[in-house]
């Protein structure tokens, strides 16, 4: 690790105070042009006051044996190929030394950076969404003049997709003007109007860890603020809790899927077509009566044959039959409602009585065939039989005319078989126009107004995004490290990639809304997939995902160099989509996860955690099955196990869920992901615990050395910005604290002992006040019930 420390000599000699900070950032350049173990600089102060500070820089070695020289290099390579240098930005790096159980050098670097994905793909979404409202206002409009009160939902859906455009249009005009300066969206701005769709302090965490005898190994989390509207708040819950009170205006609608709203369009789209070319044939059919010509006469006749069909076929369709017999059901509903619509879409319809429409339209037709053959002099009895239609006066009718007409008269014989075919295929059109527009706009009302007010669809596309971000960088830095790994990609094809959300939220106050918020955004990222495409370039634009689809089957393109895409198994190269497969554990781990324990309610965690390891069975189950080879995959039964048995214990701050299921996840190959409130205090902690248990188990870190670890990569998040809520020093800045100060004024702590072992005490929240203050509270008011009692006896 390099260490830094400025040296005031104006301080008195043998003085603390001389040592004034730490700073953590790369000196690699420098080091590299000297060749000796120790450089001094003189630095001059901009005032000009104090011009004259010595700077040493050197080596700390833990067992004096250095990393070899081209060992530095190499460390950076993994991270700067194409791929990396599109989604990876602004990179800070920090290098170690450890000593292992049996006394080798263990050389660890650890990089966090940031990534254009924060705003790229909120931007993206967004004109996804802009698009999909923008359609969903053209198919209503499109349904022409509709009853009072088909077209009263119409206007709900006008208003609420008209709404919703706007304000995405202004939130996409200022996030383009945002990106161009800035590609992070830090914890301050997280209750910005403007940046809802942005992830808060989204960051990649990679360690690389090398060894003498062994190529690097490098592991991978993302850490990010949880997906939550904070510009909304969460004065009447999260999402979770607000979907749950519009469960039952959701009810009131029919699902219909994206195809059968397309079929539904196609086929009113074909009866505005095909009905006037119908009464236009009809109309020409007895104009050329009039000639008596019978080659001009059967060439029309055959030409409105084959239009019948289409129309037959355009029209009889299950969905049409399906879907009146819905209205039906609406029907009756709001009669034994007290409900009276006279509208003619609210009438009654049977199975039976669409059957008795397509009965007369096809007999209708028949009729006039068979008077063409007729008039062509083909009378062999090929009379239309009058059993054949459902209506018996209009049976009556029509044989009259046939049999008794003047053979002379054309017209006059064909034109009442002309009126009742316009009769009958325009009560058809009527009804089948009727079944469709029932079905479009049941389908966007179920899309738009029964999801709830605009503000909460807003609300749940915003969470969506910050969730959608943060899982697609973890995919392409999963992608990127398993590039070469046979079994890996066979996995993609097969059965999808899991990712595993790792939640540090309490269950009090307001975080319970953000954590119904990220529940929800989690478990909508199981309608997203992952595509690889073969990149035009290796310019980083050309290397950024794009977003395809629509809301609940998006579906994610990512881009990979010729070479890097040649080398994919075949199903992949044809397009394969990858599932993905989300799940959230949470452990609230602070002070008032240490209130809620002991006086509120943490039920909601308990379920999530449960629904999770379910989950996260079926997913490993499936791995099973499909890639029995997979490596790791018969050692879980024994670790999911265990993962279930710690979910079933209710215990305090119980962090072994989060362990057995970050280790589960790391065995199937998956994308881990850690969250708090802001990603900076709990998330840094997670993080770096779990790094130095990954050395310790894995890399065979000593254990006199684990807490020096921990400590060094603790101070270093410190200089990085993290961590500063965990410190109780005053005037403490972000550049970081002394390498051998230690902070003042520090509390009792409310986190798992695990999170603070021996030898970090410093980085601990400061709760013996609050502690001491719940406790004064319930003596109040046993106290004060005491009173009361006393009062009244």
């Amino acid at each position: 690790m390099m260490a830094v420390t400025c040296l005031d000599p104006e301080v008195g000699k043998g003085s603390s105070g001389g040592q004034r900070s730490f700073f953590g950032f790369s000196l690699q350049d420098l080091l590299r042009f000297s060749k000796e173990p120790r450089v001094s600089l003189s630095l001059s102060m901009t005032d000009e006051v104090n011009n004259i500070r010595e700077v040493n820089m050197s080596h700390p070695h833990t067992e004096g044996e250095t990393p070899p020289e081209d060992e530095s290099p190499a460390l950076c390579e993994h991270l700067h190929s194409p791929l990396m240098r599109a989604v990876l930005c602004a990179q800070v790096c920090k290098v170690y030394r450890f000593q292992t159980e049996d006394a080798r050098c263990l050389l660890v670097k650890e990089q966090m950076s940031e990534t254009p994905l924060s705003f790229s793909l909120p931007k993206q979404l967004l004109s996804v969404l802009i698009s999909q409202l923008t359609n969903k206002l053209q198919e209503v409009e499109e349904l022409g003049n509709l009853s009072p009160h088909w077209d009263g939902l119409r206007s709900d859906v006008i208003s609420h997709c008209s709404h919703l455009i706007g304000s995405y249009e202004e939130t996409l005009g200022q996030l383009h003007t945002l990106s161009v300066s800035s590609c992070f969206k830090s914890s301050g701005s997280k209750w910005d109007k403007h940046l809802q769709f942005v992830p808060t302090n989204l960051h990649s965490q990679v360690m690389q860890v090398t060894c003498q005898d062994r190529t690097g190994v490098w592991y991978h989390v993302i850490t990010f603020g949880a997906p939550a509207e904070h510009h909304q708040a969460f004065k009447h819950g999260g999402l979770k809790r607000l979907l749950a009170k519009h469960t039952d205006h959701m009810h009131s609608f029919l699902c219909y899927s994206q195809e059968e709203s397309s079929r539904a369009r196609a086929v009113l789209a074909s009866v505005a077509q095909l009905q006037p070319l119908l009464f236009g044939l009809a109309e020409e059919l007895l104009s050329v009566s009039l000639e008596h010509s019978t080659a001009r006469l059967q060439l029309v006749a055959d030409n409105l044959t084959r239009q019948m069909e289409k129309f037959v076929h355009a029209l009889n369709d299950e969905l049409v039959r399906s879907s009146l017999m819905h209205i039906q059901n609406k029907y009756c509903h709001n009669k034994d409602d007290g409900l009276h619509d006279t509208s003619p879409e609210h009438q009654q319809y049977d199975e039976e009585e669409w059957d008795r429409v397509w009965a007369n339209v096809t007999n209708s037709l028949s009729c006039i065939i068979a008077m063409v053959d007729r008039l062509k002099g083909r009378q062999d009895g090929n009379h239309p039989d009058s059993g054949a239609f459902s209506n018996i006066s209009v049976c009556a009718l029509l044989y009259i005319f046939i049999t008794l007409s003047p053979p002379d008269c054309w017209q006059e014989q064909l034109l009442p078989l002309v009126v009742t075919l316009r009769d009958c295929v325009r009560e058809a059109v009527q009804r089948a126009r009727t079944a469709m527009t029932f079905v479009v706009l049941q389908a966007v009302a179920s899309d738009t107004i029964a999801q709830g007010p605009a503000k909460l669809a807003q609300r749940r596309h915003a969470v969506f995004s910050q969730a959608l971000s943060a899982a697609t960088c973890g995919f392409l830095l999963r992608l990127h490290n398993g590039l070469e790994d046979s079994q890996f990609l066979q996995q993609l094809h097969t059965v999808g990639i899991l990712v595993q959300f790792e939640g540090l939220l309490s269950t009090y106050g307001d975080e319970v809304g953000m954590l119904e918020d990220m529940m929800v955004a989690v478990a909508d990222l199981g309608g997203v997939t992952f595509s690889l495409i073969e990149a035009k370039s290796e310019q980083p634009d050309d290397l950024q995902p794009t977003l395809q689809g629509t809301w609940g089957s998006l579906v994610a393109k990512v881009p990979l160099p010729k070479s890097t895409f040649m080398t994919l198994p075949d199903k992949l190269r044809a397009g394969c989509l990858i599932p993905l497969h989300p799940v959230l554990f949470n452990i609230g781990i602070n002070q008032q996860q240490t209130v809620a324990e002991r006086f509120g309610n943490t039920s909601l965690q308990e379920r999530l955690n449960q629904e999770s390891c379910e989950q996260l069975k079926v997913y490993c189950n499936t791995l099973r099955e499909r890639v029995p080879d997979a490596a790791g995959v018969q050692s879980l039964w024994d670790k999911l196990a265990s993962l279930s048995r710690s979910v079933e214990t209710r215990r305090r701050k119980n962090v072994e869920v989060l362990w057995l299921a970050a280790s589960i996840c790391r065995e199937v190959s998956g994308v881990r992901l850690t969250s708090c409130k802001s990603a900076k205090d709990r998330t840094a902690m997670s993080v770096t615990l779990e790094q130095c248990m990954l050395l310790k188990d894995k890399h065979a870190l000593s254990p006199h050395h684990f807490s020096t670890a921990l400590d060094h990569m603790r101070r270093c998040r410190l200089s990085w910005g993290q961590m500063l809520g965990c410190y109780a020093k005053s005037g403490l800045t972000p550049l970081g604290l002394a390498l051998v100060e230690k902070p003042l004024d520090l509390q009792k702590s409310s986190f798992p002992r695990c999170f603070s072992p021996k030898g970090t005490r410093p980085h601990l929240y400061p709760v013996a006040v609050l502690l001491v203050t719940s406790h004064l509270l319930v003596l109040w008011l046993i106290l004060s019930l005491l009173v009361l009692v006393a009062k009244y006896e």
